[in-house]
């Protein structure tokens, strides 16, 4: 695509200083460059604009009124940037897109909403809650919150949160049906699972006296596509299921849920972290979430 934005300042310059000599000085560019410049402008409008002589370069009518409308565009392009610019310096503002799955929404997001709101009083935050995985440009998506390994691409990502995996149950569900004391004993037991097309039908465990990592095939009768509706079964004395650590740490602390299988549990790490699109040059409410959340993420909130 043309740089019109380029060609037009080119233009500008040579008008003003009436020489291709002395707009390509101030430019960087050399005399015939900035001339070839302006007679590519000049073609494809299909008009002249200046007139040359040895001695100045002369606007025809038609230049004037393309310099006039230049002018303005270019003034137009540089309130724009200024405007942009000194917005990313100043306080974050604007609607701020979030998604999130549902369990770490509500468990990290969700009770921080109002403290961020207080901090940054300019921004409106726009917060979906999903586990699926979303394209950011497709959804405008400033920031999407992903569990898991991050697929190969263009985006950006700063790591939030990292947590073991647990199986977990309702104390009472284990008086029902029994504690389950080696994986093979899944078997006879309910097991709540996700349902979206990555999951796996398998459970990882680690035999304790080898180290040997191993798979066992586990079924229920539910699923569902988060982790908060299977703590929930879960709480309810469904069955058991598998969950980040982090979604289910208070339920633990409050005795509400348990481990089970912990002498198999494989550790392994669900890494979290906030994804997004751009560069260096975040726009600030971008930044302000990102630094806000991990911030409350390390502080245990």
């Amino acid at each position: 695509m043309d740089n019109r934005a380029g060609e037009m300042e080119v233009f500008a310059q040579a008008a003003a200083l009436g020489s291709f000599s002395a707009a390509g000085r101030r430019l960087g560019l050399s005399p015939s460059a900035v001339s070839k410049l302006v007679t590519r402008i000049e073609d494809r409008l299909g008009t002249r604009l200046l007139v040359r002589s040895t001695r100045a370069l002369q606007l025809t009518p038609e230049g004037e009124a393309y310099l006039a409308r230049a002018q303005r565009i270019l003034a137009e392009i540089e309130e724009a940037e200024r405007i942009i610019a000194g917005g990313a310096r100043a306080a974050p503002r604007g609607r701020l897109r979030v998604n999130a799955s549902v369990g770490f929404g509500m468990r990290c997001i969700v009770p921080v909403v109002p403290e961020f709101l207080r901090r940054y009083p300019l921004v409106e935050l726009d917060l979906s809650l999903s586990d699926s995985v979303i394209d950011l440009v497709e959804e405008r998506t400033d920031i999407a919150i992903r569990s898991g390994p991050l697929r190969d691409s263009s985006l950006k990502a700063r790591r939030i949160l990292e947590s073991r995996r647990v199986i977990i149950a309702a104390p009472d569900y284990l008086a029902r049906h029994g504690t389950p004391a080696r994986p093979e004993d899944l078997d006879r037991h309910n097991c709540l699972r996700f349902n979206f097309r990555r999951s796996q039908d398998d459970w990882p465990f680690r035999d304790p006296q080898s180290g040997a990592a191993f798979a066992r095939p586990v079924s229920g009768t539910a699923h569902a596509n988060n982790g908060a509706v299977l703590r929930r079964l879960c709480l309810d004395g469904v069955g058991l299921a598998r969950l980040g650590q982090f979604h289910v740490q208070p339920d633990l602390e409050a005795g509400t849920l348990v481990p089970v299988l912990e002498a198999y549990n494989p550790e392994d790490i669900e890494a979290i972290h906030a994804v997004f699109a751009g560069h260096e040059h975040l726009a600030a409410r971008i930044r302000a979430f990102i630094d806000f959340l991990a911030e409350q993420v390390r502080a245990g909130r």
